[in-house]
């Protein structure tokens, strides 16, 4: 369960604002949205909620697994949700789903999410637990329930992916997204330009996040070493870049903030 753990891995981990199956799936998909190897403008949110109209991807056992199918060749990538209350998601076994599991499968990735989705469902035969889901506080509870849970599963964990896990359990590449309210998310798609010589220059409807990322030092940097660049409550992410004439670079960037949070850093 690979995708499992790179979610782990790349801070795919949040817990989600309320228990609301239309309002979770929105944000998952809006993560996977911008995910930098996601092409700009693949809509996850219409892809997911379409599929979920005709079918309810309800695993039982406090498990969702919805996805989204798109036509272009790339890594698969899963976005996990958590919720101490549950949701009311229709589920076989009439339980609350307290975690979403998001997938986004591109054409060349079936039969891995197919094999990755049948590795989970034994798993979760086999170890679901669920009373320790349900007595979960926070993240920290949830991540290594999760870990467990992989771990419980003999056909994914040889020696690279143990110590993967054991990674996982000491650092997370980026910080995980805490509990707000909804809509208070805020998604703001951006361009930034910079070159050698160059002051980055930041093309955004918000002026404020203009500004602010303006005055950052090391954005550019940051994109090309991490792909992503976290100011205060933004956090912005590298989807592509393009590459001029004289060294100019184009990245082409979406940015993600909770409002709530603490102020952005100058």
């Amino acid at each position: 369960m690979d995708s499992l753990l790179d979610a782990l891995q790349e801070g795919r981990l949040i817990e989600l604002p309320d228990n609301n199956r239309d309002d979770a799936l929105h944000l998952l998909a809006h993560i996977l949205e911008a995910v930098p190897s996601v092409p700009a403008g693949t809509d996850v949110v219409g892809l997911v909620m379409e599929r979920e109209r005709v079918t309810s991807t309800a695993l039982g056992k406090g498990w969702a697994c919805p996805h989204a199918r798109v036509p272009f060749e790339e890594e698969m990538v899963c976005a996990l949700g958590w919720t101490p209350a549950g949701i009311d998601y229709g589920a076989p076994d009439g339980m609350p789903i307290s975690v979403i599991a998001m997938y986004l499968v591109p054409s060349n990735q079936r039969n891995h999410y197919l094999r990755e989705i049948s590795l989970l469902a034994k798993a979760l035969s086999a170890y679901s637990d669920p009373e320790k889901l349900r007595s979960a506080r926070d993240l920290d509870d949830v991540r290594n329930y999760l870990l467990d849970l992989i771990g419980s599963t003999k056909d994914t964990v040889g020696p690279d992916a143990r110590a993967r896990m054991i990674q996982l359990q000491a650092k997370q590449a980026f910080p995980a997204l805490t509990a707000a309210d909804l809509s208070n998310l805020v998604v703001e798609p951006l361009t930034l330009v910079a070159g050698p010589g160059l002051k980055p220059v930041v093309l955004t409807q918000s002026a404020a996040l203009g500004e602010a990322l303006e005055s950052a030092a090391g954005l550019p940097e940051r994109l090309d070493a991490d792909g992503s660049f976290q100011n205060g409550q933004w956090r912005v992410i590298m989807r592509g870049t393009q590459t001029y004439q004289g060294g100019r670079v184009l990245y082409d960037c979406l940015a993600i903030k909770l409002l709530g949070g603490p102020p952005p850093v100058r």
